[in-house]
Protein backbone atom coordinates (compact mmCIF):
# COMPACT_ATOMS: atom_id res chain seq x y z
CA UNK A 1 0.00 0.00 0.00
CA UNK A 2 2.77 2.34 1.00
CA UNK A 3 4.74 1.72 -2.81
CA UNK A 4 0.73 2.50 -4.07
CA UNK A 5 0.96 6.10 -2.16
CA UNK A 6 4.47 6.67 -2.85
CA UNK A 7 3.86 6.35 -6.94
CA UNK A 8 0.44 7.96 -6.93
CA UNK A 9 2.30 11.38 -5.11
CA UNK A 10 5.24 11.17 -7.17
CA UNK A 11 5.39 13.05 -10.35
CA UNK A 12 8.27 12.37 -13.52
CA UNK A 13 9.09 13.51 -16.69
CA UNK A 14 10.04 10.83 -19.45
CA UNK A 15 12.58 12.32 -22.37
CA UNK A 16 12.98 11.19 -25.56
CA UNK A 17 14.81 12.05 -28.37
CA UNK A 18 13.98 10.91 -32.32
CA UNK A 19 15.82 11.67 -35.60
CA UNK A 20 13.69 10.99 -38.11
CA UNK A 21 11.27 7.87 -36.91
CA UNK A 22 13.89 6.16 -35.21
CA UNK A 23 14.17 6.56 -31.31
CA UNK A 24 17.63 7.14 -30.30
CA UNK A 25 18.20 8.02 -26.54
CA UNK A 26 15.23 8.00 -23.41
CA UNK A 27 16.02 9.05 -20.27
CA UNK A 28 14.02 9.80 -16.71
CA UNK A 29 14.93 12.40 -14.58
CA UNK A 30 17.23 14.10 -17.15
CA UNK A 31 18.16 15.26 -20.00
CA UNK A 32 18.30 12.80 -23.20
CA UNK A 33 21.72 12.66 -25.54
CA UNK A 34 21.65 13.66 -28.97
CA UNK A 35 22.83 12.06 -31.79
CA UNK A 36 24.46 15.38 -32.77
CA UNK A 37 22.42 15.89 -36.44
CA UNK A 38 20.30 18.70 -35.10
CA UNK A 39 20.53 21.99 -37.34
CA UNK A 40 22.41 24.64 -36.34
CA UNK A 41 20.58 28.30 -36.03
CA UNK A 42 20.01 29.48 -39.84
CA UNK A 43 20.57 33.14 -38.67
CA UNK A 44 24.30 32.56 -37.31
CA UNK A 45 25.74 30.75 -40.28
CA UNK A 46 24.17 33.44 -42.31
CA UNK A 47 22.31 31.06 -44.60
CA UNK A 48 18.82 32.48 -46.05
CA UNK A 49 17.70 29.28 -46.28
CA UNK A 50 15.40 27.24 -43.63
CA UNK A 51 15.18 23.49 -44.11
CA UNK A 52 13.22 21.02 -41.81
CA UNK A 53 15.33 19.58 -39.12
CA UNK A 54 14.96 15.97 -38.82
CA UNK A 55 15.71 15.44 -35.06
CA UNK A 56 12.31 15.79 -32.68
CA UNK A 57 12.65 15.71 -28.64
CA UNK A 58 9.54 14.77 -26.78
CA UNK A 59 8.15 14.71 -22.96
CA UNK A 60 6.03 12.63 -21.13
CA UNK A 61 5.38 14.22 -18.48
CA UNK A 62 3.52 12.92 -15.49
CA UNK A 63 2.05 15.07 -12.45
CA UNK A 64 1.24 13.83 -8.74
CA UNK A 65 -1.70 13.53 -7.34
CA UNK A 66 -1.67 16.37 -4.11
CA UNK A 67 -4.43 15.40 -2.54
CA UNK A 68 -5.56 11.66 -1.67
CA UNK A 69 -8.69 10.30 -1.08
CA UNK A 70 -9.02 10.48 3.10
CA UNK A 71 -12.74 10.98 3.77
CA UNK A 72 -15.02 7.58 4.14
CA UNK A 73 -18.16 9.99 2.45
CA UNK A 74 -16.84 9.84 -0.94
CA UNK A 75 -16.47 5.99 -0.78
CA UNK A 76 -19.24 4.08 -2.55
CA UNK A 77 -21.42 1.52 -1.34
CA UNK A 78 -19.81 -1.55 -3.53
CA UNK A 79 -16.54 -0.29 -1.67
CA UNK A 80 -17.73 -0.66 1.60
CA UNK A 81 -18.97 -3.83 1.30
CA UNK A 82 -15.65 -5.81 -0.71
CA UNK A 83 -13.76 -3.30 1.96
CA UNK A 84 -15.47 -4.79 4.74
CA UNK A 85 -15.68 -8.24 3.48
CA UNK A 86 -12.16 -8.27 2.80
CA UNK A 87 -11.11 -7.48 6.35
CA UNK A 88 -13.27 -10.08 7.96
CA UNK A 89 -11.74 -12.81 5.56
CA UNK A 90 -8.47 -11.79 6.22
CA UNK A 91 -8.72 -11.32 9.81
CA UNK A 92 -10.29 -15.32 10.03
CA UNK A 93 -7.58 -16.16 8.25
CA UNK A 94 -5.79 -15.81 11.53
CA UNK A 95 -7.92 -17.24 13.89
CA UNK A 96 -6.55 -19.94 15.83
CA UNK A 97 -8.46 -22.84 17.05
CA UNK A 98 -9.12 -23.00 21.35
CA UNK A 99 -8.81 -26.59 21.50
CA UNK A 100 -7.06 -29.18 19.41
CA UNK A 101 -9.60 -31.31 17.65
CA UNK A 102 -9.18 -34.62 15.72
CA UNK A 103 -10.74 -36.59 13.15
CA UNK A 104 -9.43 -39.93 15.03
CA UNK A 105 -10.17 -39.21 18.74
CA UNK A 106 -13.73 -41.47 18.14
CA UNK A 107 -11.67 -44.19 16.53
CA UNK A 108 -10.62 -47.43 18.69
CA UNK A 109 -7.38 -49.38 16.87
CA UNK A 110 -8.71 -53.12 16.08
CA UNK A 111 -7.55 -55.42 18.58
CA UNK A 112 -4.08 -57.10 18.24
CA UNK A 113 -4.71 -61.19 17.99
CA UNK A 114 -1.11 -62.28 16.61
CA UNK A 115 1.98 -59.98 17.04
CA UNK A 116 3.10 -60.33 13.01
CA UNK A 117 7.30 -60.34 13.52
CA UNK A 118 6.65 -63.56 15.69
CA UNK A 119 4.99 -65.29 12.83
CA UNK A 120 7.27 -63.86 10.34
CA UNK A 121 10.35 -64.18 12.34
CA UNK A 122 11.68 -60.63 11.69
CA UNK A 123 14.12 -59.51 14.50
CA UNK A 124 15.68 -56.69 14.65
CA UNK A 125 19.21 -57.74 15.41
Amino acid sequence: MAFVVLFATMSFVVNMHYCGDVLVDTAIFQNVKTCGMEMQNPSTEGCSMTQKDCCNDEQIVKDAQNELQLSVDKISFDQHIFITSFVYSYINLFESLNENTTSYQQYKPPVVVRQIYKIDEMYLI
